[in-house]
């Protein structure tokens, strides 16, 4: 079954990915948030939570990790004294590019032996099975 083979390669597009963005100091878990944040954005927990679809314990913990390890800084809100916006240091910006490199690295390595042609057949076929699983 496609599914299955889907699933393990995801597996392993991860490990690979993981291993790589370690080397510039950030996890595939903090991906969702370094994305969110690239630009200067200023974001709540809750925001960011849905952007990386998961819980807001999840995402308390992961923000507490990325704090300690100097990645984000919290300030109040004007709008909502209740929470805090999270915004990315200069450190985690300074992450950034080795980290699009490492990821790049992981693509390349994956596409490697594909056509252009292949590569957009494969794509539609992926894009489609997501689609289909989406609209349930």
């Amino acid at each position: 079954m496609p599914t299955i083979v889907i699933a393990h390669l995801g597996r392993l597009l991860t490990r690979a990915s993981d291993h790589e963005l370690r080397k510039a100091g950030i996890t595939a878990s903090q991906l969702p948030v370094l994305v969110a944040l690239k630009d200067g954005e200023r974001r709540t927990q809750s925001d960011l939570a849905r952007i990386a679809g998961v819980e807001q314990p999840s995402m308390a913990q992961l923000l507490g990790r990325m704090e300690r390890e100097g990645l984000v800084r919290r300030e109040p809100s004007i709008d909502d004294r209740r929470s805090s916006l999270i915004s990315l240091t200069d450190a985690a910006l300074q992450r950034l590019a080795p980290g699009r490199d490492a990821l790049r690295a992981v693509d390349t390595k994956a596409r490697s032996g594909f056509t252009e042609a292949d590569l957009r057949l494969f794509h539609s076929f992926i894009a489609r099975m997501a689609n289909n699983i989406a609209a349930d």
